[in-house]
């Protein structure tokens, strides 16, 4: 029995289920043993690791001090709001579980807060329109931009990548929305997670930017998860309810209240005042080399007043200590310092005034507008007519509704389009495909028509496609490679002699076209057969193109396959015009013309300047103390709705008023730059005077043609009556605006008849006196500024401001006000004082001189007293009770546009209280812009008529003429 008790032991122990028996005792004690060794012998470790709280610096934004004009009247203000927030603090087990659910709540809480009228943030730099993503910027701002998006703290690490740097915005927001960033797209997801994790498969490109918008903003703060991230700012009551109502279901989602900027009076003073939001990279880094507290999700000032004081307005951030755990999740408060409000700043502004001279500006380019449009199709710019009897042919008032973007095209094939809007749509896609076969056609034909010899539309669509199809982002024809000095380029681009298909076959032979960044199949392609792919891109990106298609529109118009009616009723129907149903009855049945419904919503300034873009459609005045360099106004029109761009950036209306042909964002003030014209002959008489090369009293025979100069140039009343001003002093020549006088000024000046003529030394002098009266540098005002020109050629033309020297409207204005004050030029400002909240004065900011001119009391005599010839000479002044000085001038472009219309000034000539300079671009004559300044005299110094000013609608344009 032993031995089969033994026999059996023995097979056991040797059998394969005894090793596995092992094997498995084995592993349960080495298990058993690990599990004493963590709870019992290092548990107290564990435990009190597991519970480790992490102490965090929370930072707590600063109220921003308030902008006051000098009477105390609020431009920038502070309001109480409730935001929503979302914090990335939920625990997952793997990252598409975290990316789905950040997804699906964002998308919740953005649909409860539209369901109540609200809508999330949207600064992100992307719109969608058109079918497509478009980027909001260009140029540096876009570079970076893509910097930013794709990691980048410099844009030169940027293109280094030559695929993200050239990027589009539909490559752009693919990349975002994938596996590498924040999993949106189905793509990033298998079909079981898609289901697991309920990812949305349906979602409009609407959507995904919106999700896009606030996921981007959340990867800002993704080192911070502790710190929230806004989803929407200012919301409704019924949205802050709803979302504290469902807040079990939303993870990370909560109400904040916060502080708001907002601009009781945007439009008037945008330009001033700027906006603030984030920084990007390059602001953040400037900002912290002054204050090191600053962070990326920081608000502060992006331009105007609000970027050049942002320091001072900031305040001092609050600190909360807190701690956290190892995921993130806030377990105490330790304690809080409070922050403390930003100072308080006073301009130097009136702001009264300011809106007066900015309606004033409004309602004079009105009336220019109004009477210069013509019931017509087309006006032959080229016909020899003189600039200032340009007119506006009506067909262009229609047209610029939809190329300025007032009339919205692209809601024409919405699905709620009205029938009117889906009629217009078929008719542009059937006048598409003709005019793509009319293009295809002429690029295919054995026998293409000279460029030279096409109609006006099919000229306009061919240079087109060279400027924006080809030479386009793609670079199919490459800038850089193209030879201008060639003679066929030169047949094409100057002669005018042959035809795009013969210069498209020449460039293709001279390699100047790159087809391989197009969908080219064919590693090699014979040059027949790369024009074709050429032919094929152009009718393919025609396909689609936003501006082709805004141009075929203007021919619609002339070919009355889209009647001016029909524009007029757009207005209502899209709601650019409050609906009237009279009128739209009476557009409907013909009682009412398409022509006097313009003219007169014009007159009403229910359709303004700024929407129309035209020429007239802008204006600068600059209103200063000459006394102190305390400027009084500073306005630019067309302004903008700086609410919208502040706080978080409404990236659509950012995206609007870049398009916008009317420069809103372009400072006409302090950035819009023209020749001086007439207002630069007082520079040329006070170098005249000083230098000695005239006395005030010397008469000057002004026969009208100036022969001693190259070509022999004349004087505006030799091309007017081919008269002349006969004998003429130095206050006689400023009041009649003699061009002849000051070319003799200007050529004795050079050296004239007794050392010879230099055109050098004129302009040295011309540029030393233009100097001292501080027109070679900026004004000193606090805003971006251009930098001035001094004239560098011809000193002879350049005498009457007809060289190529350029100033802004701040530049003219300082220029003035030292000719008011007889030589003290101040650095002009805008800023008053700072204050604490209590309003103790903290900083005043005095005037600050930039030169002091040594004249004689008898050559500012002589000066002052042409310019007051001047205003007593011009018909705006007339019936004022007021004594006036100020200088004309009409800077020409060309011939084919307009010219710009100048005054500057002061008053009271005899004790000057206020000077003045005024820009009217494109503005015809000086004597628009002279009525200009007699308006704002009016109400400044509360004369006579001041109560007719504002009538709500555009002012008659003056009749008069002043030849300057």
């Amino acid at each position: 029995m032993f031995d089969d008790w033994k026999e059996a032991f023995l097979s056991f122990i040797t059998s394969r289920i005894f090793v596995l028996m092992v094997l498995f005792c084995g592993f349960f004690g080495i298990l058993m043993s690990r599990v004493f060794v963590l709870q019992i012998i290092d548990g107290k470790q564990y435990a009190e690791s597991f519970t480790m709280k992490i102490r965090k610096e929370v930072s707590i934004a600063s109220t921003r001090g308030r902008i006051f004009d000098r009477n105390g009247e609020v431009l920038a203000d502070n309001v109480l709001s409730y935001s929503v927030t979302i914090e990335d603090n939920g625990t997952y087990q793997t990252t598409r579980e975290k990316q789905a659910t950040l997804n699906r709540t964002i998308l919740k809480v953005i649909d409860i807060m539209e369901s109540h009228g609200d809508s999330s943030i949207n600064d992100f730099g992307i719109i969608y329109q058109n079918g497509h993503y478009a980027y909001t910027q260009e140029g540096t701002s876009l570079l970076r931009f893509k910097a930013d998006v794709y990691g980048y703290k410099t844009i030169a690490e940027l293109e280094d990548k030559p695929e993200e740097y050239v990027s589009t915005a539909d490559q752009m927001m693919e990349y975002l929305c994938g596996n590498k960033k924040y999993f949106i797209s189905p793509d990033a997801y298998s079909e079981d997670q898609i289901k697991q994790y309920h990812v949305p498969t349906d979602l409009t490109p609407e959507q995904i930017l919106k999700l896009v918008t606030v996921r981007y903003q959340m990867s800002t703060n993704s080192y911070k998860r502790y710190v929230a991230t806004t989803i929407a700012s200012d919301v409704s009551d019924e949205t802050v309810a709803e979302i504290l109502e469902n807040q079990s279901e939303l993870q990370g989602v909560d109400i904040a209240q916060n502080s708001l900027r907002v601009y009781p009076d945007a439009e008037y003073f945008a330009n001033i005042i700027g906006y603030i939001g984030k920084p990007d990279q390059d602001e953040l880094e400037s900002l912290q080399e002054e204050n090191e507290d600053y962070e990326a999700n920081d608000i502060v000032g992006k331009a105007g007043i609000e970027q050049y004081m942002e320091t001072s307005l900031q305040g001092k951030k609050g600190q909360r200590t807190i701690y956290v755990d190892s995921v993130g999740n806030v377990l105490e408060t330790e304690s809080e310092t409070a922050p403390e409000s930003g100072e308080d700043l006073y301009l130097t502004i009136d702001k009264n005034l300011q809106k007066a001279a900015y309606d004033v500006l409004e309602q004079r380019v009105a009336g220019i507008l109004v009477s210069k449009i013509r019931n017509m199709k087309t006006y032959d710019k080229s016909a020899g007519h003189s600039a200032a009897d340009i007119l506006i042919p009506i067909y262009d008032v229609y047209y610029a509704l939809i190329d300025n973007h007032i009339i919205d095209t692209t809601h024409f094939s919405a699905d709620d389009a009205t029938d009117l809007e889906k009629s217009i749509q078929t008719r542009l896609e059937s006048r598409r495909a003709s005019t793509i076969d009319r293009i295809r056609a002429e690029l295919t034909s054995d026998q293409p028509a000279a460029y030279t010899d096409l109609s006006i539309d099919m000229k306009n669509y061919m240079s087109y496609i060279v400027s924006d199809i080809l030479m386009g982002s793609h670079q199919v024809l490459m800038k850089s490679a193209v030879n201008t000095e060639d003679p066929t380029y030169i047949a094409w681009a100057q002669d005018e002699t042959i035809s795009l298909k013969e210069y498209l076959e020449y460039a293709i032979s001279m390699n100047w076209v790159d087809v391989s960044g197009l969908d080219v199949k064919a590693s090699y392609l014979s040059s027949e057969e790369i024009y074709q792919v050429v032919v094929d891109y152009i009718s393919t990106e025609l396909e689609n193109d936003v501006d082709f298609q805004t141009m075929l529109y203007k021919y619609m118009l002339l070919d009355d396959i889209v009647t001016g009616k029909e524009i007029c009723l757009l207005l209502y129907e899209q709601g650019v015009l409050e609906y009237d149903e009279e009128t739209v009855g009476r557009l409907q049945n013909g009682s009412y013309s398409a022509y006097n419904f313009m003219l007169d919503e014009i007159g009403k300034l229910e359709i303004t300047p700024a929407q129309l873009a035209l020429e007239p459609c802008s204006a600068g005045c600059v209103i200063t103390d000459p006394n102190t360099g305390e400027v009084l106004a500073c306005v630019s029109y067309p302004g903008y709705d700086n609410n919208r761009l502040t706080n978080t950036m409404d990236s659509a209306y950012f995206a609007s008023l870049n398009l916008d042909h009317s420069s809103p964002l372009y400072s006409k003030a302090t950035q819009q730059q023209t020749a001086p014209g007439s207002t630069f002959k007082p520079v040329t008489a006070v170098a005249g005077l000083e230098e000695g090369v005239i006395s005030p009293s010397e008469i000057i025979h002004a026969t009208g043609v100036f022969t001693d100069a190259y070509g022999s140039p004349t004087c505006w009343i030799y091309n007017q009556y081919h008269g002349s001003h006969g004998n003429i002093n130095m206050v006689d020549a400023i009041r009649v605006s003699c061009n002849y006088y000051f070319y003799e000024v200007g050529f004795r000046l050079g050296g004239g008849r007794s050392t010879g003529y230099s055109s050098e030394k004129a302009l040295s002098l011309l540029a030393k006196y233009a100097t001292e009266f501080g027109l070679n540098a900026k004004s000193g005002i606090e805003l971006s500024e251009s930098d001035p020109q001094l004239s560098s050629q011809d000193g002879i033309r350049s005498a009457i401001g007809q060289g190529n020297a350029l100033f802004t409207v701040s530049q003219l204005a300082r220029y003035v006000g030292t000719i008011a004050n007889r030589g003290t030029v101040y650095n002009l400002t805008l800023l008053d004082k700072l204050t604490d909240s209590e309003g103790n004065t903290i900083e005043d900011y005095p005037s600050s001189v930039y030169n002091k001119m040594e004249i004689a009391d008898v050559d500012w005599n002589t000066i002052q007293e042409g310019l007051h010839q001047v205003a007593l000479n011009t018909k705006a002044f007339d019936g004022l009770d007021l004594t006036i000085a100020g200088k004309t001038g009409t800077a020409q472009q060309s011939k084919s546009h307009p010219n710009h219309a100048l005054f500057m000034g002061y008053a009271p000539y005899e004790n000057p209280q206020i000077a003045l300079a005024i820009r009217i671009a494109n503005g015809y004559t000086s004597a628009n812009a002279a009525a200009m300044a007699s308006d704002i005299f009016k109400y400044y110094f509360n004369l006579e008529g001041k109560e007719d000013l504002f009538n709500g609608g555009a002012s008659q344009a003056t009749s008069e003429v002043i030849n300057d």
